[in-house]
């Protein structure tokens, strides 16, 4: 190995450090993935971590096909050990740094031998099991990906991941049970209200509508909202964790109700791209439930709520 890098002879330069380096461990290499129908396939944008990210679309039994492309710059020959390709799915947690595959399978693409130039590699994987929606929340992730690797001697690596997305829909199902729902919430002499919400299952792309009665007001109201709250729950027993975030608030009414008044209720989905399904116990890691949390503000600005869990579903045929 010294001898491969240089450092035993009387001629050693940092040029041939850096040379021997680069050849080792791959820094030489370039690598990426193309899908088969990424020009007319659809692409969502989506939050991870503190960035954007543009990743094509996927339905839970669709083909993931292309090509892959690997480069060895400036004319170099490079000899490599194997390169494999990678399909997984994996549920990461933040919290204890626990990755669990739900999800691998792997393509020889080429057996031992040299790189010069641009090698090219077509791949499928059909037939996979894409079992749960991608995910990227409070503390769980759940991500499909490509993993790319090219084996170099003495164990090195050069890898590129390319992350793409999966969305799972639920079929309609007419005769299933979407009451509407209805509940009060009062201070006794002091405030009773009933509030109502149409359904208590919707899609993603759905409008939630409701009214609120105010049959007793005997405090000043400043103002009232409806917000949506993201419950997350992950881990057993001890290692339980839950953390909620606020999704999205709407204010229903600015400044004092009255006795008798009624008010509407419209608050659009759509409007919400971080809205996700309703999801209960994924691969036992973890679930994610929703909340309509109705607030009331009063003018010393205490807060009176009531909560109601609802079920988000996407939509399918």
């Amino acid at each position: 190995l010294l001898a491969r890098l240089g450092v035993g002879g009387t001629h050693c330069s940092m040029k041939a450090l850096r040379k021997g380096a680069a050849e080792l461990f791959g820094e030489s290499i370039k690598m990426g993935v193309r899908f088969g129908d990424a020009d007319s396939r659809r692409s969502v944008t989506v939050r991870v971590g503190e960035r954007d990210a543009e990743q094509l679309l996927f339905g839970p039994e669709d083909t993931i096909s292309g090509t892959v492309h690997v480069d060895s710059p400036s004319g170099r020959r490079i000899e490599h050990q194997g390169i494999r390709l990678e399909l997984i799915g994996q549920i990461e947690s933040v919290l204890d740094r626990t990755v669990t595959e739900f999800t691998s399978l792997v393509r020889e693409l080429a057996e031992p031998g040299e790189l010069l130039g641009r090698a090219e590699f077509p791949f499928e994987f059909a037939d996979v099991e894409k079992p749960y929606e991608s995910y990227d929340g409070i503390h769980m992730r759940l991500r499909y990906f490509l993993r790319l690797t090219v084996a170099k001697a003495y164990g090195a690596k050069a890898v590129h991941e390319e992350t793409f997305r999966v969305y799972t829909t639920t079929p309609v199902d007419e005769s299933e049970s979407n009451n509407a729902i209805k509940m009060e919430v009062g201070i006794e002499d002091c405030l009773h209200i009933e509030f109502e919400y149409n359904k208590s299952r919707y899609h993603l792309r759905e409008v939630v509508l409701g009214k609120i009665f105010f049959l007793l007001v005997r405090i000043r109201i400043k103002h009232m909202e409806l917000a949506i709250i993201k419950r997350e729950s992950s881990g057993v027993g001890a290692n339980a964790y839950t953390e909620s975030d606020t999704v999205a608030k709407y204010e229903i009414m600015d400044g004092a109700p009255v006795r008798g008044e009624a008010i509407p209720i419209r608050l659009f989905l759509s409007g919400f791209d971080q809205l996700t399904p309703t999801f209960r116990n994924v691969n036992n890691k973890f679930s994610v439930r929703y909340f309509l949390n109705l607030v009331l503000v009063d003018e010393e600005d205490r807060r009176y709520f009531k909560q109601q869990e609802v079920f988000f579903y996407r939509k399918g045929p």
